[in-house]
């Protein structure tokens, strides 16, 4: 059965996305052939840094998603997505306004305004937020293409720690609701997957495991198994009341 994630009309086999917060050419290439990522996340102030070094390790069957990484305001992040599309990193943009330095929180307010300044220049915005249903709708009102909430602080690996609001996100909103940060162990990644989620975004977690291509691959085979969970049950939520695998009552009548 097809299922590909379509983000802004572009369509992915695969729903493992790395981060490229902590680059390294091995964890890289791991992603891609271990976990099969298929699209990776890219700040502009490191593809300008090194004469690109980070470019020359992408994969060219890999989609670039560059990020407004630094940007502070929404016509900070126009700017980057304009050279980013100089740069031939198509329409696809990361939003990510961070508002609180301490905990690398993003700015929901702010990356309202950003996507709707970024939709009306002609590119498709993936919002990093804080998951709020009334900020996600207003997102998409702006003209959002995918909205990516954090599940744990970045860098944390504490996991579903947002996890009722998620849900609430991918009951309210018909958009791809991709969950970014937070993610610790492969079981997180499936259970985000479960819950109906996209896909999922990656870095901390397998930059810092012992054995990189080993951690890829087994969230690579985590997110697959997690979504083929999610369409097993026709898209309801695994979270459910008790209910009895055999009759509870008759057996001594």
């Amino acid at each position: 059965m097809k299922d590909d994630l379509i983000i802004a009309g572009r369509s992915f086999s695969s729903r493992f996305i790395m981060g490229s917060g902590k680059f390294d050419p091995e964890l890289i290439k791991a992603c891609v052939e271990a976990g099969g990522a298929q699209i990776i996340t890219l700040a502009l102030r490191r593809a300008n840094s090194k004469g690109g070094e980070f470019l020359k390790y992408i994969p060219k069957n890999v989609a670039l998603l560059a990020n407004t990484s630094g940007a502070k305001t929404a016509q900070q992040a126009l700017q980057i997505a304009l050279l980013a599309r100089e740069l031939g990193c198509g329409e696809m943009i990361k939003v990510e306004l961070i508002g609180e330095s301490k905990y690398l929180l993003p700015d929901n307010h702010e990356s309202i305004k950003a996507c709707e300044l970024l939709a009306k220049n002609g590119f498709a915005p993936l919002v990093y937020m804080l998951p709020d249903l009334v900020a996600a709708r207003a997102m998409v009102d702006a003209g959002a293409a995918a909205i990516m909430p954090l599940a744990a602080p970045i860098g944390s690996n504490l996991g579903l720690a947002n996890k009722n609001l998620i849900e609430i996100l991918i009951r309210e909103i018909n958009l791809p609701i991709i969950v970014d940060a937070g993610i610790g162990r492969p079981s997180q990644a499936c259970a985000a997957m479960e819950m109906g989620c996209a896909a999922v975004m990656l870095n901390t977690a397998i930059a810092t495991s012992s054995n990189v291509a080993l951690m890829a691959g087994a969230f690579g085979k985590a997110i697959k198994a997690g979504r083929e969970a999610y369409l097993a049950r026709f898209g309801r939520v695994l979270e459910s009341s008790g209910e009895a695998s055999s009759p509870l009552s008759g057996f001594l009548e």
